[in-house]
């Protein structure tokens, strides 16, 4: 986001909680402030800016972060619209995610007009996405111009934590994959969804959300073109969803129960029994979100983790 921003000729100022670990922001001329979103002063570090990117998050799909889920994603977004409205933002891009929507029980692509009743959405994570996307929509009853955004899957370099979908790239370049559940994914390159940001800036509706996604694929479709583009073989085939979930489960609660960190959180795996693919041609069509072919933001994933020494 930043780098897209800078290039744009952009001043751009971020809120950092570790600034000696941001410092690669510093490559594109990023004025960095520390502080989250519990910071008491949001008002002051703000003052001086026009717009607003509310990127922020906590991501967890363990059961045992939801009160940090809510703290941060409802609570921390109620406070920082606040503070922008108290410092004169002018517009904010509010990054929500297609988690707040859900997936549309017909089995077609999910579109910006389907919403998932929140008690059918699948973890506290996708749920505190929804209500914080309901926090967002009273500010805009309150005269607060704000556009909403809900990217899919983005993947691409750059993602150093790994997520969710860059830890899959990275256990199979691991050779840590040797079987898959039958899933899908809607996904799109990195730098497509930093540019959609800035286009949702500048051509979206208040008030509107928009999905910043591309191509929907099945998890043994993302395998197959990781291995083509590798030649590192292909996982041995697909199991059935009971095997992970009996495994998350004994993981998740059985074991959390006596202290052990659950290494495969169970909502996680209830989530692969749906296929999570979702509709964008709104945002193509009205901010002109770029479509990076698929196989690009594979190939800038691989690379970069390779020349950082995350796989062999």
């Amino acid at each position: 986001m930043a780098q897209v921003l800078t290039e744009r000729g952009y001043c751009v100022r971020a809120l950092v909680r570790q600034p000696q670990r941001a410092d690669h922001l510093k490559a594109w001329d990023v004025e960095l402030v520390q502080g989250d979103l519990r910071t008491s002063d949001l008002v002051t570090l703000m003052r001086g800016c026009q717009v607003l990117f509310h990127a922020a998050a906590h991501y967890s799909l363990w059961r045992r972060d939801r009160s940090l889920l809510y703290a941060v994603n409802v609570a921390g977004t109620r406070r920082i619209l606040a503070a922008a409205r108290e410092a004169g933002i002018e517009r904010t891009v509010y990054t929500s995610s297609v988690a707040a929507i859900g997936v549309d029980p017909r089995g077609q692509p999910t579109t910006e007009a389907y919403q998932s009743p929140p008690e059918k959405l699948i973890s506290e994570y996708k749920r505190s996405k929804y209500w914080a996307e309901q926090v967002a929509h009273e500010a805009i009853s309150q005269g607060q111009d704000i556009v909403i955004v809900n990217p899919s899957t983005p993947i691409g370099a750059w993602d150093a934590k790994p997520t969710p979908t860059g830890e899959i790239i990275l256990r199979f370049l691991r050779r840590q994959m040797p079987f898959y559940v039958n899933t899908g994914l809607n996904l799109i390159h990195v730098r497509d969804v930093a540019i959609g940001h800035l286009l949702a800036l500048e051509k979206g509706k208040t008030g509107e959300r928009y999905i910043l996604g591309h191509q929907n694929l099945t998890l043994a479709d993302i395998l197959g073109r990781l291995a083509a583009m590798t030649g590192l073989p292909r996982p041995l085939g697909e199991i059935p969803i009971v095997i992970p979930l009996g495994v998350a489960w004994l993981d998740e609660v059985v074991l959390g129960a006596l202290g052990k960190p659950p290494a495969i959180p169970l909502d996680g795996v209830r989530m692969a029994q749906q296929k999570m693919f979702y509709d964008a041609r709104k945002a193509v069509a009205e901010l002109g979100l770029p479509q990076t072919p698929i196989d690009q933001a594979l190939r800038d994933a691989v690379t970069w983790y390779r020349e950082r020494g995350y796989c062999p």
